[in-house]
């Protein structure tokens, strides 16, 4: 191990505490469990500057922002596609990807005064390199410790990660919050990340079906997904446990891996392994198992 740790946060100069801004796209219920846990600490180890939407005609950012008296920043993603021609949002092609850079720098601008240290995503939708400009937390509905064949099991948008846990046979499901990495082409390096903590089990309710049943749903589903999604019963399954798992997970691991981040307790050794600050040692995990009585378990590296 490293006698000199490398932080994974550094501050920006005179913040005596992070300065954290949280992306939000949807309803906001991670955000909001967030804010809640921040404000209610009698030392909160932050400073949330603001708010940022990509969809502000429909996310609950501007409600958020007048409850907690932050000020939202908002970029709306379809528009500004819409505004180049484009009535698909995507990264699926050449132009797709040259209006998502331009998005993400008209966004980069506006975010500036805030001299951010770090970002959470917070059910933030679109891909965004505004990862390459400081460390961005996502919370993930997977447990991205799950490996097959070297490589991360669970990985994927939305509701993926959840069947992909199903169809492998799995009784339970985590959440997981990363530093989110850049991206190019698909998007689909930006979970590889350290995984700096993972929830509690939350048990996968079946709904009365059998895994081979929901296996051979999966096996007769088209090749090309459908706009809207499948509308079977192994997507409705994986969009109930989402649910679960975002209340049983999603709330229990984010609030507690922002603090402990916000704190500095995460570093990385001189061979980019991940640390935890434990007191005053430094010890080599895995990744770090928030609890909801605040307990926390340390996964110790794998041989």
């Amino acid at each position: 191990m490293s006698e000199h740790p490398s932080p994974l946060l550094k501050l920006g100069p005179g913040h005596d505490r992070p300065a954290m801004a949280i992306f939000l796209s949807g309803s906001g219920s991670n955000a909001e469990m967030l804010l809640k846990t921040i404000q209610a600490l009698p030392k909160p180890p932050l400073t949330v500057k603001a708010l940022v939407t990509d969809a502000p005609l429909t996310s609950r950012a501007h409600e958020l922002g007048a409850r907690y008296h932050l000020p939202v920043v908002a970029s709306d993603i379809r528009e500004f596609y819409l505004r180049r021609g484009e009535n698909r949002v995507s990264i699926a092609t050449p132009k797709g990807q040259e209006i998502r850079n331009a998005w993400t720098d008209d966004l980069r601008a506006r975010i500036a005064p805030f001299e951010l240290d770090f970002a959470v995503f917070a059910g933030f939708v679109p891909l965004t390199n505004l990862t390459r400009d400081f460390p961005c937390l996502n919370v993930h509905p997977g447990d991205l410790t799950c490996r097959k064949e070297g490589r991360r099991l669970l990985v994927g948008l939305h509701t993926v990660p959840i069947e992909l846990a199903i169809l492998a046979g799995l009784d339970h499901l985590r959440s997981s919050v990363i530093i989110a990495q850049t991206y190019s082409g698909q998007g689909g390096e930006m979970d590889s990340g350290p995984i700096l903590g993972i929830s509690p089990k939350v048990p996968i309710d079946f709904q009365g079906s059998t895994l081979a049943e929901l296996q051979a749903i999966w096996r007769e589903r088209p090749p090309q997904r459908p706009k809207g999604g499948y509308a079977d019963k192994l997507a409705q399954i994986a969009a109930a446990n989402q649910e679960n798992l975002k209340q049983a997970g999603d709330w229990v691991v984010l609030p507690q891996t922002v603090c402990d981040y916000a704190e500095q307790r995460f570093a990385l050794d001189g061979e980019g392994r991940l640390l935890f600050r434990s007191g005053d040692a430094w010890v080599g995990v895995t990744t770090v198992v928030y609890h909801q009585d605040q307990h926390r378990e340390l996964i110790p590296p794998t041989p």
